[in-house]
């Protein structure tokens, strides 16, 4: 059903009227999921003509697209897309800033603690002490990543559980804000073996502290880079700071497609969404400004690697996570993280007359507003 954008937008502003609990029959879904399919198909013909106007776009076994250096793409995002996996360790709970792009935003003073002494890893929790006996009894992955919130809360913690894992050869990244680092904090955490840091630029609007701790880390920690969800302000925000971020002799640029769910889709009303193969939510903007990202990079050859870290990318990960975990064919943690689609939150696309439908045909019969009963 290649639905019109004028039918989608009808149908829509109905299903928005709906109340929470009622839940949308067969052919209301097919005329939903058929208004998705066609916003896809023309955002992805949008980033197609974009990406073909980037030379020496890459590939990682067409699992992702990068450009640049492919020496210093992030060991991180191999283990991830080629690996075991990306092993999450959890341990600090709280966060020095609020940024509207956060999946915790607007529960920062609500997520609850890990427990003392103690360290989530597989949705398990351990001991600093426990980790040799983990280590022992299970097949060690080929890399783990330290999320959830900010760690240099509390970073002097994790020096302990970092070592245990660089001796076990296990690759290890951390994710910072980087507003709290400091340089004796940045050489702890290399001397315990951190293979590589990745600080949220986009979280400072590139403040000038954290763009010297960028350069700071490099003494000391063997990959160093940025991963950011790409939005308008990081996009300006790099442009107007680019020759300083670039001297810091970073190694890669992660421009992540940003993803809303409940806690942060408010913070972005009223712009143009599209949902991807039934899965993220995202503005579609953000993968754009990525591709226009990239094209600088190659234009202007700069001397690390531009990773497109989109929502195929995020797909990808799931089939091959569970994948290597054993699972059946075609299993993968890749959803939607709306309990019910928030379809007002699509309107402001259906009315956009920038992205048209790439084709449309009327209604099948029986799927007017007046062939279908409720």
């Amino acid at each position: 059903m290649k639905i019109s954008k004028k039918d989608a937008r009808m149908w829509f502003e109905f299903f928005a009227a709906l109340p929470e609990e009622e839940l949308l029959g067969p052919k209301q879904q097919e005329i939903a999921y058929a208004a998705f399919a066609q916003i896809e198909v023309a955002v992805d013909a949008r980033n197609e003509a974009l990406m073909a106007q980037i030379g020496q776009l890459q590939s990682l076994e067409g699992r992702t697209l990068f450009v640049g250096n492919a020496e210093k793409f992030p060991k991180g995002c191999r283990s991830c897309l080629l690996g075991t996996g990306l092993s999450a360790i959890r341990k600090t709970n709280k966060c020095n800033i609020a940024c509207k792009f956060c999946y915790n935003y607007g529960e920062l003073e609500d997520i609850p603690p890990v427990g003392e002494g103690m360290w989530e890893i597989g949705g398990t929790k351990f001991y600093e002490k426990d980790i040799d006996l983990l280590l022992s009894v299970q097949n060690k992955p080929t890399g783990v990543s330290y999320v959830y919130l900010e760690p240099f809360m509390e970073i002097e913690k994790y020096y302990g559980v970092v070592r245990k894992f660089s001796n076990a050869g296990v690759h290890q990244h951390l994710y910072t804000n980087g507003l709290l680092a400091t340089e004796q904090t940045l050489q702890a955490l290399g001397e315990a073996g951190l293979d590589e840091l990745r600080f949220n630029l986009g979280a400072s609007n590139c403040a000038d502290k954290v763009i010297e701790n960028i350069g700071l880390a490099k003494r000391y920690i063997p990959q160093v880079g940025i991963e950011t969800p790409m939005t308008p302000e990081f996009y300006e925000g790099f442009l107007a700071k680019k020759q300083q971020i670039l001297a810091t002799g970073l190694d890669f640029i992660n421009c992540a497609e940003l993803h809303l769910n409940p806690n942060n889709i408010g913070n972005y009303a009223g712009e143009s969404l599209y949902l991807a193969r039934h899965g993220y939510i995202s503005p579609i903007w953000s993968r754009e400004l990525t591709l226009k990202f990239m094209k600088m990079a190659v234009l202007e050859d700069w001397d690390l690697a531009v990773h497109d870290c989109c929502n195929y990318t995020k797909f990808v990960r799931g089939l091959n996570l569970r994948g290597k975990e054993g699972a059946w064919f075609g299993a993968s943690d890749y959803a939607c993280e709306f309990g019910r689609l928030p379809y007002a939150a699509f309107l402001p696309v259906l009315k956009d007359d920038s992205l048209p439908f790439l084709s449309e045909e009327p209604l099948p019969a029986g799927y007017g507003p007046g062939d279908i009963v409720f």
